[in-house]
């Protein structure tokens, strides 16, 4: 590879002249290194200025953007031949094209795409595992890159994914000797400079004048993949004061490991650093993401101490992306509920596979061993009541996101009539999309990914991860769906029709993510004030109406956990269908819903919790798109089985509202 054409890939990111030397001191905080961390820092340091937003709502404004991006930083996404920078992924997100593999003569590619509508904030969160070995392998000047190794990794499809990944496997992870050096000091400082590329993309691209039409915020994903379950965390900072270098699973080989080393470097009270850790795709985890277990805790006060720390480290999981929905799944004999029909939503493993029962399992990132009840969130959150009236801290009171988990650099692209695929040359055509999958990357039974929702007082870093923190987030399946979810116990039955309706249930209750206690409560049953707007789409790809939505409520009632899903508005059977040989949509549906709910069932001594399901009318399926595309002579065989999906409905979460006894 010519290093022009590596000029051209990784472009040098300008910044304001008088941010320089402010940034230059902000990156090289050496708060965290690769190792045990010692105590933050004396050194002082002050946030970069930003003038306040013009636009700003004190009852909040939906914003919609993409926590989960990966580009050609990660080791997985470049081993496919994705040459997206993160300087190119924040690009996209702001309404700039780009070009997707095969690449030209010119190292360029040769598929064109574009957002129809910007996004209001991103996160590029590139694998901070082998950031070094990726950049020794692909930067020509590196006196690694002609070695074995990195020559076989940059072959077309080479599988370097599986080589990276089968490390990330290990309960005891090593870099290797002979890219890093046999202390892994060659691979750190590789890794540091592509770190700082990443620091600097965000920066560049953040808006920091009064207009704030996008924000972007620094992250990197931290990669456990333990027995080859998935314990992945998305690591989210809400300013430009971050750590030296990510802490991967080399430097924490486990969860609690993390959230320690994360508290140490971050959240001290002399650094205005801050940082989340979002949880993603329990669905491939086999029980282990949310593990109800405490390593090391040898008594209740040390339980409730880790417990404390995750709630504190944890606010949010994603619980939507391109590899499958983590709300719900039937089957588990151990969770009390009727089967819900709407649980069978873009679902990776088939209904008879084997369930772990109490146990964990492995090998859950590649579709194999058992199923568990908690690789499912609606299962993690009554668990996380059950734990609560045990230890006296709910480990598990999680807000909700979706994203994409996009491995091209495009964030927010979740069209399902032009679905580009999530991984390079992996999938980058229809026999490809329509087939069987790769080594390490599934395709057919994958789908174009989630957005994540934030109600904030303004698109900025701080508003943003203030939102994160206090879980008034939502989640949607692609869509911009708007959900508004509230609780109270003293709503008014007509305040839908009140235009004063969401600062009066700002001031009489709690938004999603809140806690109602019972201070208030006198002999009222808690109301709930439910609002969701569909998505309208743009000019040239309009939006579906909605059909209806639902409340899922779950409660403990002698040391068990309860489920149970209650209609609120609209119709489920309103007529609406498609045509899945055409996508012709038919049917009425709403372009808005608002309802007064009120828990029927409500039993004060009893804990609880709440969230908002929207439902779209039924639309096609990605893949529906993709064969109606084709010629019917050339269409691949999952054009016609009937046991591949057509036909989905498109959907969005609010985050829970807990009741506290």
């Amino acid at each position: 590879m010519r290093r022009a054409a590596i000029d051209e890939i990784l472009p040098a990111i300008p910044m304001r002249r008088a941010q320089i030397s402010s940034a230059l001191l902000l990156l090289s905080v050496p708060w965290v290194g690769c190792g045990p961390l010692d105590e933050p820092q004396a050194e002082t340091v002050t946030l970069l200025p930003r003038e306040a937003c013009a636009d700003r709502d004190e009852n909040r404004q939906a914003l919609f953007g993409d926590l989960h991006v990966h580009t050609a930083f990660s080791f997985d996404a470049r081993s496919y031949h994705t040459i997206l920078t993160p300087a190119d992924a924040y690009r996209f997100a702001k309404g700039e094209t780009v070009g997707l593999p095969p690449l030209d003569s010119q190292l360029k590619g040769t598929r064109q795409l574009q957002l129809d509508r910007p996004l209001d904030f991103a996160a590029v969160t590139d694998h901070g595992e082998f950031l070094g070995e990726i950049a020794l392998c692909t930067e020509p000047d590196s006196p690694k890159y002609d070695g074995a190794f990195c020559t076989n990794y940059r072959t077309e499809i080479g599988h370097g994914a599986f080589d990276f990944g089968f490390i990330t496997s290990s309960l005891d992870p090593k870099r290797m000797p002979e890219l890093c050096g046999e202390e892994g000091t060659g691979c750190q400082e590789a890794a540091r400079g592509r770190w700082r590329a990443m620091q600097e993309a965000a920066e560049t691209h953040y808006d920091r004048s009064s207009s704030c039409t996008f924000s972007s915020l620094i992250a990197y994903e931290y990669t456990n993949t333990a027995n080859v379950s998935n314990l992945h965390r998305n690591i989210i900072f809400k300013n430009e004061i971050v750590p030296d270098l990510p802490i991967t699973h080399l430097e924490a080989p486990s969860p609690l490991a993390l959230w320690q080393q994360l508290d140490r470097a971050c959240r001290s009270d002399d650094t205005p650093c801050d940082v989340v850790a979002l949880p993603h795709n329990s669905n491939l985890s086999n029980g282990n993401l949310f593990d109800p277990t405490y390593p090391g805790g040898d008594s209740i006060e040390e339980e409730r101490s880790h417990a404390e720390l995750r709630a504190r480290m944890e606010p949010v999981v994603e619980v939507f992306q391109h590899k499958g929905d983590s709300e719900c799944r039937n089957g588990f004999p151990e969770v009390n509920a009727q089967p819900d029909p709407l649980c069978d939503f873009e679902k990776l493993r088939p209904k008879d596979d084997e369930l772990c029962g109490e146990k964990v399992g492995k090998l859950g990132m590649r579709l194999w061993g058992c199923v568990h009840r908690h690789d499912f969130v609606r299962n993690v959150l009554s668990t996380g009541l059950l734990e609560e009236e045990r230890i006296g801290q709910n480990p598990f009171a999680l807000g909700f996101i979706g994203s994409t988990d996009t491995h091209n650099g495009i964030p927010g692209f979740v069209r399902s009539d032009d679905f580009a695929g999530h991984v390079g040359l992996a999938d980058d055509t229809s026999d490809k999309l329509l087939g069987d999958g790769t080594v390490t990357h599934d395709t057919l039974i994958n789908n174009p990914g989630g957005l994540a929702g934030v109600w904030a007082e303004e698109n900025s870093r701080d508003a943003i991860f203030d939102a994160l923190m206090r879980r008034e987030t939502f989640a949607t399946s692609g869509p911009r769906i708007v959900v508004r979810f509230f609780g109270g116990w003293s709503y008014p039955s007509e305040m839908c029709a009140a235009s004063s309706r969401i600062a009066d249930a700002y001031a009489g209750g709690v938004p999603m993510g809140g806690e109602l206690d019972s201070d208030n409560r006198g002999d009222a049953s808690p109301n709930f004030l439910i609002q969701a707007e569909h998505d309208a789409g743009s000019g040239q790809h309009p939006g579906q109406l909605l059909q209806h939505l639902q409340v899922i409520k779950g409660w403990t009632e002698g040391g068990k956990a309860y489920q149970k899903i209650y209609p609120a508005a609209g119709d489920p059977n309103n007529g609406a269908s498609v045509d899945a040989s055409t996508c012709k949509t038919t049917g009425p549906g709403e372009k808005t819903l608002c309802t007064m709910w009120s828990d029927p069932d409500f039993d004060p001594s009893q804990r609880a919790f709440y969230y908002a399901r929207v439902m779209e009318n039924p639309s096609c399926r990605w893949n529906s798109y993709e064969c109606n595309r084709l010629d019917e002579s050339s269409r691949p065989a999952a054009c016609d089985q009937e046991a591949v999906t057509k036909v989905v409905q498109q959907r969005a979460w609010s985050s829970p509202i807990w009741y506290r006894p």
